[in-house]
């Protein structure tokens, strides 16, 4: 019988925009890349100073970000005029493609800061494409019960449910799903071949597999998952289909190769990475 957990990582202390205490769980030395996922940040911490500096205007070109709050307010300015406000619960998603330049703020001076970032990458042919950007507030992520326990579909489809970020002409899960004891919460097997779990909150088991905080196991494709807790736990599904292009990273752009690369360096400091490179 295949084990469901082919592989183990923890995240590594990091900082990111200007100062920001983190995890990051994937982008860093154990786990550079799990196709299309380009990374995933966690930042959770309930003292101003690790979290008040925010992430000021900056680049990004050719992939997608995801910012998902569980607590807290982060507030989302573009250089195409978007702005928006994230609260615990929601969800903003932007797809950077040929060029935006964002700030992300927070719009609190105390309290817990708690959410995660994460990246998704684009195929070639979409990463000079325009730029998107949407907010979906808590309300507008659909929630399905199993018992005492939650399931939040935030992408992809789960039990007639569907999340509304929709990563067009990719099949792309995101479930968070929150554990009470007793539970057992089932997700299809689905048809993709990259799926990832990330333990947030407790201890769980996959498949009869422990899972502890802090935790992201790497999971079979083509095999149903059982969710269980002996307290409490929160979970985050992710699952998707490689692009299996060339990745070239350099900070905030990720493109096929170092050509591209450079030329995203030079668009910027010219001032056309953005349609415009202010922000509004």
């Amino acid at each position: 019988m295949q084990n469901i957990v082919q592989g183990r990582f923890r995240g590594i202390p990091a900082q990111d925009g200007a100062g920001v205490k983190l995890t990051r769980v994937i982008n860093q030395p154990g786990l550079k890349h799990l196709d299309p996922f380009l990374m995933l940040d966690e930042f959770r911490s309930d003292d101003p100073d690790d979290y008040i500096a925010g992430f000021p205007p900056h680049p990004h070109r050719g992939f997608c970000t995801l910012t998902y709050m569980l607590a807290g307010q982060m507030e989302h300015k573009d250089s195409v005029g978007n702005t928006g406000l994230v609260d615990a619960g929601g969800v903003q998603w932007m797809k950077a493609a040929k060029g935006i330049i964002h700030a992300e703020m927070p719009k609190q001076e105390q309290g817990l800061m708690w959410g995660f970032q994460l990246w998704v990458n684009l195929p070639a042919e979409e990463k000079l494409s325009e730029p998107e950007w949407h907010d979906y507030p808590s309300t507008t992520i659909p929630e399905v019960s199993q018992g005492n326990s939650l399931v939040r579909v935030i992408a992809g489809d789960y039990q007639q449910q569907s999340g509304p970020v929709n990563a067009k002409g990719r099949d792309f899960l995101m479930l968070d799903c929150k554990l009470q004891a007793g539970d057992e919460v089932s997700v299809a097997a689905g048809t993709q071949t990259q799926r990832v779990a990330y333990c947030y909150q407790g201890s769980a088991t996959i498949n009869g597999e422990s899972v502890a905080q802090g935790e992201l196991v790497h999971l079979a494709a083509g095999v149903a998952l059982s969710l269980e807790s002996s307290d409490s736990a929160g979970l985050i599904i992710l699952a998707a289909d490689p692009i299996e292009e060339p990745i070239a990273q350099y900070g905030p752009f990720v493109m096929n190769n170092s050509t591209e690369i450079e030329q995203a360096i030079r668009d910027y400091q010219a001032g056309t990475l953005a349609a415009n490179q202010k922000l509004t």
